[in-house]
């Protein structure tokens, strides 16, 4: 142990120091902890941050859930006048706001007066009492005791509990309360509408209609957030509900004839993609009919190139049995590491075919490809050539099973007569050379 840690354990225990100087207990010396903090000692630095910032006055982040109750009951006591008196006043502010059309503005006020009367919901439905001040008395003056009394005046008492009461709540006051809150509810409502904050919109119009089930604009304003996010379901519930309190609403009646030509549109949307889905499960089947029929083998790998929408399919129609397979097909000239694409090659036509407008090649300067001047090869699935007349039909060349279409795209090797032996030993000899590595 260093000299560091043995006088730090001896600052701890109240040991003396390696001079002999005697330390006193730090512990000791340490404020006693008050009880509410008292009850945190078990609890590590991530808990104890996260107790205190459920404090007003401790707090490092607002907290906007509006689950706080003591943080609901502190705001509500930064305004003079009743709960009723303050929320009233946000409430106006707030249609101010929203006939100049500041949106958030509102909202921040609406939001204010909800805050007040919510903490008051909340205090009511565990029972608790109103707190209000006494009756004002004859005023108490405390003495400066540092001062002469003739030179400073005296200065009033603080505020202390004895100046408060208990009171139930004036029903009268209470309804008019809950009232205002299911005002602020709708009104807030409306704001998170015009601000397409659907979600926040419908939340306010449940509460507003945990108050009042009968509250015609709340079900009006859920409707059309629901409908704007397409929960088309609930939108033609709320609508309806409506409908049934005031069959005659011209809103409400506006409104479900949307969620109406709405729902139609989804359904047309749904039909036609089912039959998309539908059409494509019949070519899918038809494809692997027609490859079956012709003895066709192909092979996925997992890893297919780029070909855009190029594909093997029935042409012209890929719905009608009767068509052609055509396929996508390289042209590679492996003597000079070039290439041409062909996108569709039907099983009808021959290499000749499109020789016609393949040559002559722009980079072939030496003339060694024409139609004529060239073999062609394809591999085979053992890994040899099979040689491919330039006049034969591709059915002829993939039926019987020895080569076989790899991720949807056919690879013709195409080498100028002259360097055709050549290039074919050096084939033989390179697949030798795989093989015997592979087999080590």
């Amino acid at each position: 142990m260093d000299q560091v840690t043995k006088d730090t354990e001896s600052l701890k225990l109240g040991h003396s120091n390696a001079n002999g100087d005697a330390h006193p207990d730090i512990t000791a010396m340490l404020p006693e902890l008050p009880p509410g903090r008292a009850l945190n000692a078990g609890m590590t630095l991530e808990e104890t941050v996260a107790d205190l910032n459920k404090h007003p006055l401790f707090m490092t982040e607002l907290d906007t859930s509006g689950d706080n109750e003591e943080l609901a009951a502190l705001q509500a006591l930064a305004y003079e006048g009743t709960p009723l008196e303050n929320a009233t006043n946000f409430k106006e502010q707030g249609n101010e706001c929203f006939r100049e059309k500041r949106w958030a503005d509102a909202k921040e006020f609406y939001g204010k007066g909800i805050a007040i009367l919510s903490a008051e919901e909340s205090r009511r439905a565990k029972g608790g009492k109103k707190r209000v001040q006494k009756a004002a008395g004859p005023l108490e003056l405390k003495p400066d005791a540092d001062a002469d009394d003739s030179a400073k005046p005296e200065a009033p008492n603080p505020p202390n509990d004895e100046e408060f009461e208990e009171v139930d709540d004036d029903p009268a006051e209470v309804k008019s309360e809950q009232a205002l809150l299911e005002t602020l509810h709708i009104n807030r409502a409306a704001c998170h509408l015009e601000l397409r904050n659907y979600r926040s919109c419908t939340l306010d119009c449940a509460a507003a209609l945990r108050l009042n089930p009968r509250n015609i604009k709340a079900l009006y304003r859920s409707a059309r957030a629901l409908l704007a996010v397409s929960r088309l379901p609930e939108a033609r519930d709320a609508c309806a509900r409506g409908l049934e309190l005031d069959p005659s609403n011209k809103p409400l009646q506006t409104l479900s004839g949307e969620i109406s030509k709405a729902a139609e549109a989804d359904a047309a949307r749904a039909a036609r993609e089912a039959e998309l889905a539908s059409q494509a499960r019949r070519r899918a089947a038809l494809l692997k009919a027609a490859l079956a029929a012709r003895g066709i083998r192909t092979r996925a790998t997992g890893r297919p190139p780029d070909m855009e929408d190029a594909r093997v399919a029935l042409a012209p129609d890929d719905l009608d049995p009767a068509s052609a397979l055509v396929f996508p097909t390289l042209l590679l000239y492996p003597c000079h590491l070039e290439s041409d694409f062909i996108k569709a090659f039907s099983e009808r036509e021959c290499l000749d075919q499109h020789f016609g407008y393949v040559f002559p090649l722009p980079w072939d300067r030496a003339g060694e490809y024409s139609a004529a001047g060239v073999e062609c090869y394809v591999e085979s699935v053992s890994g040899g050539l099979v040689k491919v007349g330039r006049k034969v039909p591709l059915l002829q060349v993939l039926a019987g099973g020895n080569v076989e279409v790899v991720d949807d795209l056919l690879k013709v090797f195409v080498v100028p007569k002259a360097r055709a032996e050549g290039w074919v030993r050096e084939w033989k000899e390179n697949k030798k050379k795989e093989q015997a590595g592979g087999g080590q």
